[in-house]
């Protein structure tokens, strides 16, 4: 880059100031958030992710130097293009899981059962395949409930999105289902929110773990579970 363009060293300074001020607002925010969706803490990690690429950019046009952090999931999407005032919304969830534990899963699923011993899926074996446990499962609770217990239903939770599009008409009934995800319009979009374990790095592991051996304790004294059959 010629000197002719080349940022100066106040400009330098000024980006790394900026990047101070976006930690202690994105630290600030993370101190009062209300909910794992908090829409705050959503904006000052955008806030944040913005002045450390501002200043990245800075100081190696200065310097040729970089830092030596890099946030994901800074990339924004186009201007909003949708209607002023919408009068129809959708809002499409993705949350990825890894069956970390299939014998807690199968175990979870025999519960349903044996609580529900007329219900549809009784006699069926279900709760003896991980594909029949995880129908049970998702059947019988709310896709919230199990994002909010999925350790003790022997899932391990993977990357999430959550996008709000907006339209003038609600879509006619049954005219989606069978491809509910495709031809989304990003300049449709009024917000989303991501949850990726690239940079979300939970720091209560530990506590999880205490209250996973005790629901491993009230499993093995529940007199209504039946042992797992062995050759399923």
């Amino acid at each position: 880059m010629s000197d002719a363009v080349q940022p100066t060293a106040a400009e330098v300074r000024a980006a790394a100031d900026a990047v101070k001020t976006a930690l202690d607002r994105h630290l600030a925010a993370v101190e009062r958030r209300s909910g794992e969706d908090d829409e705050a803490v959503y904006e000052a990690f955008n806030e944040l992710a913005a002045a450390a690429e501002a200043y990245d950019e800075l100081l190696y046009d200065r310097y040729d130097e970089v830092t030596p952090f890099e946030i994901p999931g800074a990339e924004e999407l186009p201007p909003y293009a949708g209607p002023e005032e919408p009068n129809a919304l959708s809002v499409l969830i993705r949350r990825d899981y890894a069956v970390a534990e299939p014998q807690r899963l199968l175990a979870q699923a025999q519960r349903i059962e044996a609580a529900d011993p007329d219900g549809e899926a009784a006699g069926t074996g279900a709760s003896g395949t991980v594909h029949g446990a995880l129908g049970l499962l998702f059947g019988e609770y709310e896709p919230d409930e199990i994002a909010s217990r999925h350790k003790e239903f022997g899932l391990e939770e993977g990357d999430s999105t959550l996008w709000v599009t907006a339209a003038e008409e609600p879509a006619e009934p049954g005219e989606w289902l069978d491809v509910p995800f495709d031809g989304v319009d990003p300049q449709q979009v009024v917000c989303r929110f991501d949850v990726s374990a690239v940079f979300d790095d939970d720091a209560d592991d530990g506590a999880e773990d205490d209250e996973l051996d005790e629901l491993d304790a009230d499993l093995d004294e529940d007199e209504d579970l039946e042992p797992l059959d062995a050759e399923r």
